[in-house]
């Protein structure tokens, strides 16, 4: 049910036509109330799409009554018209549901550049709001596919109030939220102040740690809303505990769903002298070329990990990291003492934990990222023809 598992939720998806595949490429979520509080995070690309120029506006009063989203095109880089649509479409939304135009958030992804077909995009919003649902999630979440291989859902349920969310992303995840469009709902009560810290907390960790390919995009978006329908005002602390939980599903969602991966790769950094100096490490060794090619033919390169380490600022001394994969330690001392046998990493299975440990403190943090494969390459390649 994910965004609609909450009460005061509903949701839909319907066919538009954006997608030349014919596929579901419209999705709309609408708050019910009797709250409409909300807080969004945002692409750190200065480059914006423009629904993501409309929709910082729409949130920053704390207010969203729905959001609208599409597929099947970015709306981005492409003139007034295209920023004309994302207000037309926000119009109708409101019209359709009884709002205002500045309570309605827009979210759209798929190909840069391009205009968006505004008649079959609202042709497409009216179809779905003629079907929400309060059971509606999984076709939302269905229609706001790309490049995924499945929809993207996840519940949390408190005592007497849940958290839900979908969200879509597969390929251009990196920091500055990764390529992804996220809804998460709540009908716990909760001002937009609280809703803000908690949607912070969690993307700090979650969203923001995923990595696959070091590419920003220009379209990301995570939006948390409120219907305070189960009239439960949780502490702040359990709401953030319990958003950061469906972030995270939704975050190994994406990450296990990267374009073309053949590895999961989860980067475990220890010993380091502050969390920003391990979070650097572990995105810096997410980033390398070299390793993520070496893990896709299934070579314990530990060589490459530290050269990514010694590209930092972070706090270390070369002889006093250590590196483990899956279990083995093939690394100590910086090479200075003999590690395990590079044989006996078991790289057979997708999953690849890499573990370093700097020796400069007690920071640690996780990043996630996958190889670089020949299919990831392809699907690239050929995003646009």
């Amino acid at each position: 049910m994910s965004v609609t598992a909450a009460a005061g939720f509903r949701a839909a998806g319907a066919v538009a036509g954006l997608k030349p595949s014919g596929k579901p490429d419209v999705a709309l979520v609408v708050n019910d109330g009797p709250r409409r509080d909300a807080a969004a995070v945002f692409t750190s690309n200065r480059c914006k799409a423009n629904p993501v120029l409309w929709s910082e506006r729409t949130t920053g009063d704390g207010k969203v009554d729905a959001v609208v989203l599409n597929s099947g095109g970015a709306n981005c880089y492409n003139g007034p018209e295209g920023f004309q649509t994302t207000h037309a479409s926000a119009e109708l939304v409101a019209e359709l549901i009884g709002g205002a135009a500045f309570d309605v958030a827009v979210c759209s992804t798929g190909l840069i550049g391009p205009l968006l077909d505004r008649p079959k995009l609202e042709a497409g919003i009216r179809a779905a709001a003629a079907r929400l649902s309060s059971d509606g999630g999984n076709a939302a979440a269905t229609a706001i596919m790309t490049t995924d291989t499945r929809s993207k859902e996840a519940v949390t349920h408190a005592d007497g109030w849940t958290v839900g969310g979908m969200a879509k992303g597969a390929g251009m995840l990196a920091p500055g939220l990764a390529t992804m469009l996220v809804v998460i709902t709540t009908d716990a009560v909760a001002d937009p102040a609280t809703l803000d810290a908690a949607l912070r907390t969690a993307t700090r960790t979650t969203f923001d740690r995923v990595d696959t390919d070091g590419c920003m995009s220009t379209n990301d978006t995570v939006l948390l809303m409120s219907s305070g329908a189960s009239g439960v005002t949780p502490d702040a602390a359990d709401l953030a505990s319990a958003v950061t939980a469906v972030c995270a599903d939704l975050t190994k969602q994406l990450w296990t769903d990267a374009e073309g991966a053949h590895h999961d790769i989860e980067i475990a950094v220890a010993g380091a002298a502050t969390e920003d100096d391990a979070v650097a490490v572990g995105r810096s060794i997410a980033r390398s070329n070299l390793f993520k090619a070496a893990v896709f033919g299934k070579d314990p390169n530990w060589g490459r990990v530290l050269a990514a380490v010694g590209t930092t600022d972070a706090v270390f001394e070369p002889e006093r990291i250590f590196v483990s994969m899956n279990g083995v330690q093939v690394c100590r001392a910086g090479g200075t003492q003999a590690g395990e046998p590079s044989e006996n990493v078991d790289m057979s299975g997708r999953h690849l934990l890499v573990e370093v440990d700097l020796g400069a403190g007690d920071a640690a943090a996780t990043v996630f990222t996958s190889d670089l494969t020949h299919d990831y390459v392809h699907e690239n390649s050929a995003y646009s023809t």
